[in-house]
C-alpha cells in the first residue's frame, strides 16, 4: 500500500514581508556567510539563531582539508549556543546558503545531518524550532518544526 506524506511549510515571497526580528535574522545569516571558511566546496553558508532570551548567535560552515570533517553553519551556531547558553531554547533559526560569489541563489534547506541535530535540540528542550531558509534575492521558505522537514525522523525514543 502506497502512502503520502505532508510537508508543512510556508513560502514568504520577499524580504520585505518579514517581520523586524525575521529581518534582522536574514541580515545576520546573510552578513556572516560572508564570513564562511570553504575552500573546499565554495559553497558559503550562514546561520543566525533567536534564542528565547533575546540573543542573537550567528555562525558559518567551517571546512577542512580532510573534507568533508568540516561543519555545517547551522550545527556550528547550535552547538555553540548550546555550550554557551545550555539552559535557553532556541526560538528561531535562519540560513542562508549559496556559492561564493554568486549574486542570486534558491533556498537551500538545511542538509540531513543538520536536520537531526536540530531535532536533538528541539527534543532537549521540548519546544519547536522555527525553521527559515532563504535564498540571496530575500525568497523564505519557513517550517514550524524541523519534524516538518525530517517527517521520519529517528529520535531517542527509538533507544
Amino acid at each position: 500500500m502506497e502512502k503520502e506524506i505532508k510537508i508543512n511549510f510556508e513560502v514568504i515571497p520577499s524580504y520585505q514581508e518579514l517581520n523586524d526580528i525575521e529581518k534582522t535574522l536574514f541580515d545576520k545569516a546573510k552578513s556572516i556567510r560572508e564570513q564562511a571558511y570553504a575552500t573546499y566546496s565554495n559553497f558559503w553558508v550562514g546561520c543566525a539563531i533567536l534564542l528565547e532570551n533575546g540573543e542573537i548567535i550567528t555562525g558559518n560552515n567551517q571546512e577542512n582539508a580532510a573534507y568533508p570533517s568540516g561543519l555545517c553553519a547551522e550545527r556550528t551556531t547550535i552547538f555553540w549556543a548550546s555550550a554557551n547558553y545550555p539552559d535557553i531554547k532556541i526560538k528561531k533559526l535562519f540560513v542562508i546558503g549559496a556559492p561564493k560569489d554568486a549574486i542570486t541563489s534558491v533556498a537551500i534547506p538545511p542538509c540531513g545531518g543538520c536536520r537531526q541535530a536540530i531535532l536533538e535540540y528541539e527534543a532537549k528542550q521540548k519546544d519547536a524550532i522555527e525553521i527559515y531558509f532563504a535564498s540571496l534575492d530575500g525568497e523564505i521558505m519557513k517550517s514550524k518544526s524541523i519534524r516538518d522537514l525530517l517527517p521520519f525522523s529517528f529520535d531517542s525514543s527509538f533507544l
